[in-house]
């Protein structure tokens, strides 16, 4: 039975002094040994864990991005399907917003993560169903217009003393040291047709991968106009366009309505000009 804690208990003094420590050692933070060190090293008495998960993108649109850190055999990026651990992010990221964005702990006994439409084969599968509970964070991205989320998971039933407010404190710096390392094998989400064969934004568009009515609602999206007000002008339901959207931030590789209408105007449209100048010449 899935159960949600929070500890309030504020940190100590001493406890102060070590996260300085932690954060001071996240500048030396390059490459994924660095990485896999430092958060197996001393942050692990303050946030204790054997499966880090980093996911962003737009969760309320599907489109998450995601990475898996783990001393776990077998349990890496590469290893886990994007249809098998969106829903299970999903859900969890909802109930962070409902809880005002606030850290949260799961504890879910001995079933572990088995979650409603999670896969039940394969190396993160079977490592999920071992872990018995998680602590829950995000990061509102107002820069990138985009959401972060991050979940410890652990083997271990009961959550430390304070670990609420040491990721809030921590969180940040751990997003910093994620962002210092390259991308890691499979870090995105599985894409269709061409971008699934790992093509660059402006190499997709090139092969016009946008479709006629896809390229038709960026238009609209480009001049601000919501999904209703695009579904009234087409004659379809707002969740129709939500749907397009939802296909056409996969294509161009982006997070957001304001990622996708740049990459629209500084590749598919120049890319649609330059065609329509090839066939009247």
């Amino acid at each position: 039975m899935l159960k949600l804690t929070r500890d309030e208990s504020p940190p100590s003094s001493e406890d102060f002094s070590r996260f300085y420590v932690l954060i001071d050692e996240v500048l030396g933070v390059r490459r994924h040994i660095d990485l896999m060190r430092w958060l197996q090293g001393g942050l692990q008495g303050y946030l204790p864990h054997d499966i880090l998960v980093a996911a962003w993108g737009d969760f309320h649109l599907g489109v998450i991005h995601y990475d898996i850190v783990s001393a776990l055999p077998g349990v890496r990026s590469e290893s886990a399907m994007a249809e098998s651990i969106a829903p299970l992010l999903t859900g969890l990221f909802n109930r962070w917003t409902v809880q005002d964005r606030r850290p949260f702990s799961l504890n879910v006994g001995q079933d572990g993560f088995a979650w409603e439409g999670v896969a039940t084969h394969g190396p993160i599968a079977e490592a999920m169903l071992g872990m018995k509970s998680a602590l829950v964070h995000g990061i509102n991205d107002q820069r990138g217009r985009h959401d972060c989320l991050y979940v410890f998971f652990s083997q271990h039933p009961k959550r430390r003393r304070n670990e609420s407010h040491a990721v809030k404190i921590l969180l940040p710096y751990i997003d910093t040291a994620l962002r210092q390392v390259d991308l890691m094998p499979n870090q995105y989400a599985q894409k269709s047709g061409a971008a699934s064969d790992g093509l660059a934004a402006a190499d997709v568009v090139e092969n016009d991968v946008l479709s006629e009515r896809e390229a038709e609602i960026m238009k609209w999206v480009a001049m601000g106009k919501t999904n209703g007000e695009i579904g009234s002008i087409l004659n379809v339901s707002s969740f129709t366009i939500k749907n397009h959207m939802q296909r056409i931030f996969k294509k161009l590789d982006v997070f957001n309505r304001a990622q996708a209408v740049s990459t629209f105007k500084n590749t598919y449209a120049v890319h649609v000009a330059v065609k329509a100048a090839k066939q009247d010449a």
